[in-house]
C-alpha cells in the first residue's frame, strides 16, 4: 500500500466496517477510499438495516394482530404465547426483509456515473423500485395502525357493540315466538299455583288467630285441614308432568338463547383483524395522513435507489473498477465494451476468455494431432499387413477363409 503526504485516509472502526458489510462495500478498497465515501457506504448500511428493524417491528406486531386471540378492542391484555410465537415470526421476516433490500441496493448500478437521472437508468430500475415499493407499503401499513392505536381501538369498540346489539336483535326476534309460547304456557299453571299459594296463606293466618284465642279446637282442625288440602293441591300443581315438561323447555330455550348470545359475541369481538384495523386507520387518519406515512416508509426505502443512480464517481468507484479490471487481466478475461449491436438494436459487450480459448485452442489442437498420428498408425499397419500377404498368401487365405482351404 502506498504511503500518501497529501492524503491519509481515516481509519475505520468495527462499527463502520459492520455498516460497509451490510452496504455491500468493499472494505479492502474503502479503507483506500476518502472519508465522503467511507460515510456514504456506512450511511447506506444504516438505511438498510433500519429497514430491517422496521420491517421486523411490522412483522411481529402484524402477526400478533392476526393470532392473537379475539376480545374487546378496549381491552389491554397480553397473550403471551402469541407474543413469543410474534417476536420469532419478526426476526424472521425482518431478516428475509433485510436480505431482500440488502441485494436491491448493492445490486443497483451508478447509472452513467452523473447526478441526472437519465431514462435508460430509469427504466433499468424499474424492478428494484417496484420490489422497494411493495416492502414499504407492507412495513408502513402495521406501524400506522400502532401509531393510531387508542383513536383505532374506540372506533372497534364502537363497531364490536354496534354489531353484538345487531346479533343480540336478531337473535330476540329468533326466539321471541318459542319463549311467548312456553311463558303463556307455563303461565296457565303459575297463575293457579299462585291462587292456592294465597289461600294457603290466608287460611295459615286463620289458624294461627284462632290457635291464639284458644286452644286448638274444631274450628282450627277444620281449617289446619284445609290447609293440608290446599298445600296437597299445589304439590300436585307443581309436579304435574306437563308443567316440569314446560319448565324443562324453557331452561332448555335459555340456555341455547344464551349459547347463541355468547357465540355471537365471541364474533361481534372477532371484528379485530388486521384488514378491520388497516380500513379503520384510513378512516381515523384521513387519506392525506396514510398518504403521507406511506410516503415516508417509501422514501426511506427508496432513496438509496435513487440516490446510487444520482452519485457521481468517486475514488472508490475508480478503485473498484481498477480492481476488477486486475481480476479480469489476472484470470485472461478482456472485456470490449458495446463492442457490437444485438438484432434489437441494443449495444453489447464482446467477452473474450483468453485462458478458456487458450486452452480450446490446445485441446483442439492436440485432438488434431491425435487424430493425424491415428490416421498415420492405421496406414502403417495397413502396409505391414499387405507386406504379410505377398509373403504368406497361402497362409491368409486360410485364416480369411478356412472351409475353402479344406475343401
Amino acid at each position: 500500500m502506498k504511503t500518501r503526504d497529501y492524503y491519509k485516509s481515516p481509519k475505520a472502526g468495527k462499527i463502520m466496517h459492520f455498516f460497509w458489510k451490510i452496504s455491500g462495500g468493499d472494505a479492502q478498497i474503502l479503507e483506500k477510499a476518502t472519508y465522503s465515501d467511507q460515510v456514504k457506504y456506512m450511511t447506506l448500511g444504516g438505511i438498510v438495516l433500519a429497514t430491517g428493524v422496521m420491517a421486523a417491528l411490522a412483522g411481529g406486531y402484524a402477526f400478533y394482530t392476526i393470532f392473537s386471540p379475539k376480545g374487546l378492542a378496549l381491552e389491554d391484555q397480553v397473550h403471551y404465547p402469541t407474543s413469543i410465537l410474534s417476536i420469532i415470526f419478526g426476526i424472521l421476516w425482518g431478516l428475509m426483509i433485510f436480505n431482500i433490500d440488502r441485494f436491491i441496493v448493492t445490486s443497483t448500478g451508478k447509472g452513467d456515473g452523473t447526478e441526472k437521472i437519465t431514462s435508460q437508468e430509469l427504466k433499468s430500475a424499474i424492478p428494484r423500485i417496484i420490489m422497494g415499493a411493495i416492502i414499504a407499503i407492507t412495513i408502513s401499513k402495521p406501524i400506522e395502525i400502532r401509531m393510531f392505536q387508542s383513536e383505532i381501538n374506540t372506533e372497534l369498540h364502537q363497531a364490536q357493540m354496534e354489531q353484538r346489539e345487531k346479533y343480540d336483535q336478531s337473535i330476540r326476534e329468533k326466539f321471541k315466538e318459542k319463549i311467548d309460547r312456553n311463558a303463556n304456557d307455563i303461565a296457565k299453571f303459575e297463575n293457579e299455583i299462585n291462587d292456592k299459594t294465597e289461600r294457603l296463606k290466608d287460611l295459615e293466618k286463620q289458624y294461627i288467630e284462632e290457635a291464639r284465642i284458644i286452644t286448638v279446637g274444631p274450628r282450627a282442625v277444620a281449617i289446619k285441614a284445609q290447609m293440608d288440602k290446599v298445600q296437597s293441591e299445589i304439590d300436585t300443581d307443581k309436579n304435574n308432568s306437563e308443567y316440569q315438561r314446560l319448565l324443562q323447555e324453557k331452561k332448555e330455550i335459555e340456555d341455547q338463547y344464551e349459547l347463541e348470545r355468547a357465540d355471537s359475541e365471541k364474533v361481534a369481538n372477532g371484528l379485530d383483524g388486521l384488514l378491520e384495523r388497516i380500513k379503520l386507520s384510513h378512516k381515523v387518519a384521513g387519506f392525506w395522513i396514510t398518504l403521507f406515512i406511506t410516503l415516508l416508509f417509501l422514501s426511506i426505502e427508496l432513496t438509496p435507489i435513487f440516490f446510487k443512480l444520482m452519485l457521481v464517481q468517486t475514488p472508490y468507484d475508480y478503485l473498484a473498477e481498477n480492481r476488477d479490471e486486475l481480476i479480469r487481466a489476472e484470470n485472461g478475461i478482456e472485456v470490449k465494451f458495446d463492442y457490437y449491436k444485438d438484432k434489437e438494436g441494443f449495444e453489447r459487450h464482446l467477452i473474450i476468455n483468453h485462458e478458456a480459448d487458450k486452452l480450446l485452442f490446445e485441446k483442439a489442437k492436440m485432438t488434431e494431432i491425435q487424430k493425424e498420428l491415428t490416421e498415420y498408425a492405421i496406414e502403417r499397419y495397413k502396409e505391414k499387413e499387405k507386406q504379410n500377404i505377398d509373403e504368406n498368401l497361402d497362409e491368409y487365405i486360410k485364416k480369411v477363409n478356412p472351409d475353402e482351404s479344406e475343401a
